[in-house]
């Protein structure tokens, strides 16, 4: 099946910018929909943004104007690029995967994905 590995997460402080990765273990074809999602402690896990393609993209509202999701087909690898990081960011961040999709703008509903990774930490300081 498709494994997917998260990379990137760290602790910055209020302000800050990181880049995560995520690499999916196929390369038989191009997985149709990908995304991040996150969860913080004793929360319920969330959408961030999720691509079809970089122009077909969709953001949670917590994420518009400071994220922009992207991927690299040839690669199989999706990133999520984080801007203006604030403590509200603190989560861990999961790199799912759908093997369709149904709509012409991808889904922000986890139900809808496949394939999980196991989360790389992300910890944003006041």
């Amino acid at each position: 099946q498709v494994h997917l590995v998260e990379s990137g997460g760290g602790s910055v402080q209020t302000g800050g910018s990181l880049r995560l990765s995520c690499a999916a273990s196929t390369y038989t074809y191009i997985l149709p929909c990908m995304g991040w999602f996150r969860q913080a402690p004793g929360k319920e896990r969330e959408a961030v943004a999720t691509a079809i393609t970089n122009s077909r993209t969709t953001y949670a509202n917590s994420a518009k104007g400071r994220f922009t999701i992207s991927r690299d087909n040839a690669r199989n690898t999706l990133y999520l690029q984080m801007n203006s990081l604030k403590p509200e960011d603190t989560a861990m961040y999961y790199c799912a995967a759908a093997r369709t999709s149904r709509g012409f703008l991808p889904s922000l509903s986890q139900n809808d994905y496949d394939y999980w990774g196991q989360g790389t930490q992300v910890t944003v300081s006041s």
